[in-house]
Formats: structure tokens, sequence, C-alpha cells
């Protein structure tokens, strides 16, 4: 164990090499681990966003990460999704910034991704959009076109389905409350499989991963409530034509949170898009053939 006086710094050997963790003793909790050539850290822009990066990659990626319960850097297990571009690029997963004032608006969050992408990148790059954060890239293309090269609408569409509201709207009430554990047990049981093995398992799974996710519950519930507020009023129907990007809508046909109907909508109003369904597949999309054809997608006429 060897301290500096910016970091504290603890390696551990183990069977895949050395694993280096770096803690930042500051109010901001940045934190970077080095597993052999892979670096993860994760920590605040300095316009405020919260991030997790992790990859190798010549040029960065930009996720515009889902709905969460707080706004900061997310457990290290996120960085996993999308693990399979770390090769093509740096992958920054970029949540909204904490402390969002009342009544903020997608279209606003938007911005603040604007922002922190012309302060830390200089131009335009590759973004997704997952969930939540598919309805803000929206936006963001539409006003933004000078910072987009490729889009990628991850599970996502113009709207949400009036289903998907109405559960979003429950999930805010149970946490303004101070029922995380209701609430985490909504949220978890609406992307379960509906079908197979998993069926049966989706009772104890669900009670299982809403007490752990409630072990150490949130401080203030104020940004979740802002987001699914901003998100229950977002439409961006009349606006997908201005997006001019090259654009893949991908999704699974039994999303709960939008019907096959609004992700075709949504694909067929953006002038330069193409669109994926995968039938059997929930929320949000996974599995070998969407890594194959996000790598596709992502890697067309490379300059």
């Amino acid at each position: 164990m060897g301290a500096r006086a910016e970091q504290l710094e603890v390696r551990v050997r183990s069977k895949t090499g050395i694993v280096t963790l770096y803690f930042t003793p500051t109010i901001i909790p940045n934190w970077r681990i080095t597993v052999t050539n892979t670096t993860l850290s994760a920590g605040y822009f300095q316009s405020g966003l919260p991030y997790n990066r992790s990859g190798h990659g010549p040029r960065p990626l930009v996720v515009f990460q889902g709905l969460t319960f707080e706004n900061k850097p997310q457990g290290r297990l996120k960085f996993f999704f999308y693990k399979f571009l770390e090769d093509d690029y740096v992958v920054y997963e970029v949540l909204r910034k904490p402390g969002l004032p009342k009544d903020y608006t997608m279209q606003d969050m938007a911005n603040d991704y604007a922002v922190m992408i012309q302060e830390e990148f200089g131009g335009p790059v590759d973004v997704i959009g997952i969930s939540t954060g598919g309805s803000i890239v929206q936006h963001f293309a539409a006003d933004h076109p000078q910072l987009v090269r490729r889009l990628v609408i991850h599970s996502s569409a113009y709207t949400l389905a009036e289903s998907a509201k109405q559960l979003q709207m429950e999930v805010g009430r149970l946490a303004e409350q101070g029922k995380w554990w209701h609430a985490n047990a909504l949220l978890v049981a609406s992307v379960m499989p509906r079908a197979g093995l998993l069926k049966y398992l989706s009772q104890p799974l669900v009670w299982l991963a809403s007490t752990l996710m409630s072990l150490k519950p949130p401080e203030d519930p104020s940004d979740l409530v802002v987001t699914v507020l901003a998100e229950d009023q977002f439409n961006f129907r009349e606006r997908l034509a201005e997006i001019q990007a090259p654009t893949l809508v991908v999704a699974g046909m039994q999303d709960p949170f939008y019907t096959p109907a609004l992700f075709r909508e949504t694909a067929a109003g953006i002038p330069n898009a193409r669109l994926i369904l995968y039938e059997g597949m929930g929320h949000p999309a996974s599995g070998k053939q969407f890594v194959k054809d996000l790598l596709a997608f992502l890697r067309e006429e490379r300059s």
C-alpha cells in the first residue's frame, strides 16, 4: 500500500493479475481500478455530470444512462453492459447532474450533456441513449447535431407507453415516501421475464434484488422524481425528422416500457434510421445478436 498527496493506492494480486485501486479523498467520490490493460474509473465531469469510464479504444463513446435512483457514479457492475465496446472506444456512461431543479425537462438534461461533450471532447462523438437516456438523446441529437457522429436509441422511443408512465410515476411516489424497497421491487419486477424457467424464479429474484438495492437507500429522491415527471411529459414524435445523424433504433419486442409500434414509429420518423427488433426480448435489449448488430452499425463509415 502506498500513499500519495492526491490518492490512496491499494494493489491486490489475483489470478488475473495485479488489481490496483485508487481512492481520491475528496468530497466528490472518484475512483479508478486497473485490471491488466483495462482501466475503469468513475467521477464527475467539470460540468457536474457523473460518469463511469471503461475501455481503451481510440475514440470516445458517450452513453446517456437510463433511470436510476440517484444521479451519481454507479457501481462497478454497470461497466459490463457495454463491455463489448471497450476495444473500439473509451466508453463514458453518463448520468444527469445531481440536484436537478424542479420542472427540469428532457431538453434541459440534453443541453447539460451538450455542454459536457463540447467541453470534454470538443466535437462529435458516437452516442447511445438507453431507456430514459434514449428520451434525452433524441433532444440532444436534434438540438446539437454538430456533436453527434452516430446515434443508437437503445430500448427507447419517442414516448413511453401509457402503462410505463403510470409505473414510473408510482415508483417516484414510493421513493418520495421513503419506501425504497417497494420502489425497487416495482421497477425490478417490470423487467423480469414473463415466460420460461425464469418466470418461476422471478418472485424470489425480485425479492433478492430489491433487498440488495435497498441496503443503502438514497438520501434524497428528488432527482428521481424530477426525471420521472420530465419523462411523463416527453413526446418527441413531431421533432423526429430533425434528427439527421445515422441512427439505429434497437429494442426487444416484449419491452414492458414501449410497444413495438412505438419503436417502429420512432425509426420511421427519423430520416436516416434503421430498426432492429428482437423476438422474445424485454428491456433492455441484449445478447449476442444485439452485440453483433450494434458493433456493425458503429463500425460503419469510420472516418
